[in-house]
């Protein structure tokens, strides 16, 4: 029941190969739809700075920049431009247990291709797309740029990425995202949000995401896989915890055995649902089995409706 990666990372041509599988399946995903609902849900806010010039006849005297002018012995104007643009944060978490998948795709499969069919949607807006790889701590960074190549190195990096040891560190991702976030973003944090069970304090986190959203769109994609769910009735499963690397031996004959696991995947999606609520974050829930895009469509359309825009 356990699929993972090797240490060094796939072959480059395996690698290729699964990162041309992921942009021509993400790429049937981008439809007009997907674009719509994105640019109705998200838009650029105000205006930003473009440059200082010289003035010209017409020009607005409420645009001269007073101190270029007396420096310069002459009029000035400080012009402005619609902010349309976007930027794109994706946060994918490589953590351990992000390599299990029951079916044909693990959950760090069906990360990547969620963060190449945003950035295709993103990019054909013009947006920008920048991309934080964790799990013990905040790994590689990508500052946010536009381009094709932007997708593909998405896409590769997701896949390519090695494993970390320990427990995802959420708290220590979000405060860089703090420091290194200066203009208001889309922030897309996506990770199976597998945590132990702990006390309140060890998911002070939520505080910290709970600042990044009073100043960003912060949505939360948990992946998840269907097994982690619910047990099929398969007899008895010896199963390792990736992250810890502890044994668990279960009869899952048993229908008490079924109905706990349930019982505790349910209150692990609850405990986040009502964190996230909290930190004012919206939450998306994507199976590895199933259409990917299609959990996004109806959240963009949910927010669209919310905030006014065209559905």
């Amino acid at each position: 029941m356990k699929r993972e990666h090797e240490d060094n990372g796939p072959l480059p041509s395996e690698l290729m190969r699964r990162v041309a599988q992921i942009q021509l399946r993400t790429h049937r995903m981008v439809n007009d739809v997907l674009s719509g609902a994105y640019r109705s849900s998200f838009r650029g806010s105000g205006i930003e700075f473009e440059e200082v010039r010289r003035y010209q006849p017409g020009d607005d005297v409420r645009s001269i920049d007073w101190n270029r002018t007396a420096k310069m012995g002459e009029a000035f104007v400080k012009t402005y431009v619609e902010e349309r643009e976007l930027i794109l944060a994706l946060l994918v978490d490589t953590s351990p247990s992000m390599d299990f998948g029951s079916r044909e795709l693990s959950k760090r499969e069906v990360a990547a291709s969620l963060a190449a069919l945003l950035a295709f949607v993103a990019l054909r807006q013009q947006d920008r797309v920048g991309l934080t790889l964790f799990g013990e701590r905040p790994g590689l960074h990508l500052p946010p740029r536009k381009g094709a190549g932007a997708v593909s190195r998405v896409v590769r990096e997701v896949i390519a990425a090695r494993k970390s040891a320990g427990r995802t560190d959420f708290r220590a991702l979000l405060e860089q995202q703090e420091r290194t976030l200066r203009r208001r973003s889309l922030v897309v944090l996506m990770s199976d949000f597998l945590e132990p069970d702990g006390s309140s304090a060890e998911r002070d986190w939520i505080q910290v995401l709970a600042r990044l959203a009073r100043r960003h769109d912060v949505i939360a994609v948990r992946v998840f896989d269907p097994f982690e769910e619910e047990l099929p009735a398969a007899g008895l499963v010896r199963l390792q915890d990736l992250e810890s690397g502890a044994d668990l031996e279960l009869d899952t004959r048993s229908q008490r055995v079924r109905l706990a696991w349930n019982a505790q995947a349910r209150a692990r999606r609850e405990r986040l649902a009502a964190d996230l609520v909290r930190a004012r974050a919206d939450l998306v829930e994507v199976s590895t089995v199933g259409d990917l895009a299609e959990p996004l469509v109806r959240f963009f359309r949910r927010r669209a409706r919310r905030i006014g825009g065209p559905a």
